[in-house]
Formats: structure tokens, C-alpha cells, sequence
């Protein structure tokens, strides 16, 4: 389902990441579990820096009221 491999998926459980249950020669990751996991390691948009514009780019540019 997330297209990584056997050993990332023991990895997150041993180290507490993904939350687990052992059940006798398998694992089981409940669907709000895993919604959990996806919403903490999710990406986040990059911030906007405060300088949109280039140097200069402004000039000539007057304020209206």
C-alpha cells in the first residue's frame, strides 16, 4: 500500500512510529493508526519567504491609498 519495503515497516514499529499489534506470524496496523502515521510524516508546503520580489523589482512602483 505505501510502496516501501517489509524492513521500513518493522523499522517504524520497533521504533514506535507506527502503531501495531501483534497477531500471531503477522502484524496489524489499524486504518486510523496508519491515518495517524501518514498525517505526522507528511510533507508540508514550503513557507513563503518575506522577499517575493527581487530587489529593486519595486521601483518605480507607487503606494495608493
Amino acid at each position: 500500500m505505501l510502496k516501501v519495503s517489509e524492513v521500513t515497516v518493522r523499522r517504524w514499529i520497533r521504533d514506535g512510529e507506527l502503531r501495531a499489534i501483534d497477531i500471531g506470524k503477522g502484524w496489524r496496523v489499524g486504518t486510523n493508526d496508519l491515518g495517524a502515521f501518514l498525517r505526522a510524516h507528511e510533507t508540508r508546503p514550503a513557507e513563503p519567504s518575506v522577499a517575493q520580489y527581487p530587489p529593486g523589482a519595486d521601483a518605480g512602483r507607487t503606494e495608493q491609498t
